[in-house]
């Protein structure tokens, strides 16, 4: 039967190997909690040097509250904050909802905003191009007419016109008939025309009542002279 014979020397190697392993795990877990103080220690002395530069900011802010709470203090008390914060909460759906729409009038507002930036240019131009044919002008120029007419006729005028503005309208939608405007014309053009050296008999004159139309017109004009002479 074999006897097992153990090397002394090969069970120290592994036992001094596993040692040495033993300890580089060691010295990593010490540098690992020696970074984690550091950081620690780091982060405590950013958050003690930022509450040495908020402190005198809150003992400000502090300050200002007060002194704003004493100033509405006779006007809004305690309760009616409660209330108003118990309404918000009541309304949350509500307000939910306001601004759901809001957001979407915003986004209409997205959506529309080229729309608008033609329809201004298409103004300007419209616009533009009313100035160059004189709208404007004649525009400013009524204008002037109707500060003569306001000058001119006082209230009891004005009151009159509105009176009989239906029979004036009346009146000159009759005159816009097509054979009384020619009548118009062609009193203007005669009344107009330069006189003849010749005045005309009154045989000529009689001659001229052979003609239907002269006693045509001749009638008319009778006529309204005694219209006029029985207003």
């Amino acid at each position: 039967m074999d006897t097992l014979v153990i090397n002394p020397i090969s069970a120290e190697s592994e036992t001094i190997a596993d040692l040495n392993r033993k300890i580089d795990a060691l010295t990593a877990q010490v540098a690992f909690l020696a970074e984690e103080a550091r950081a620690q220690q780091q982060a405590r002395l950013e958050w003690s040097e930022l509450k040495q530069d908020m402190t005198p900011i809150a003992m400000d802010m502090y300050r200002l509250t007060v002194t704003q709470l004493e100033e509405i203090e006779p006007h809004v008390q305690l309760e009616d904050i409660l209330h108003l914060f118990k309404r918000l909460l009541r309304n949350t759906r509500n307000l939910e909802q306001m601004l759901d729409q809001f957001e979407s009038l915003v986004e209409l507002g997205s959506d529309l905003s080229p729309l608008s930036q033609d329809a201004f240019v298409t103004v300007m131009a419209r616009l533009d191009e009313m100035e160059r044919k004189g709208y404007f002008t004649f525009v400013a120029g009524g204008m002037g007419i109707l500060d003569r007419i306001v000058t001119n006729y006082t209230e009891d005028d004005i009151e009159q016109l509105g009176e009989n503005i239906v029979l004036i309208l009346d009146t000159l939608k009759e005159m816009t008939q097509p054979e009384l405007m020619r009548l118009l014309r062609s009193s203007v053009i005669e009344l107009t025309e330069e006189d003849s050296a010749e005045t005309p008999s009154l045989f000529a004159i009689m001659r001229q009542l052979n003609d239907p139309g002269v006693r045509r017109g001749l009638s008319k004009t009778l006529n309204v002279l005694k219209t006029m002479s029985d207003t």
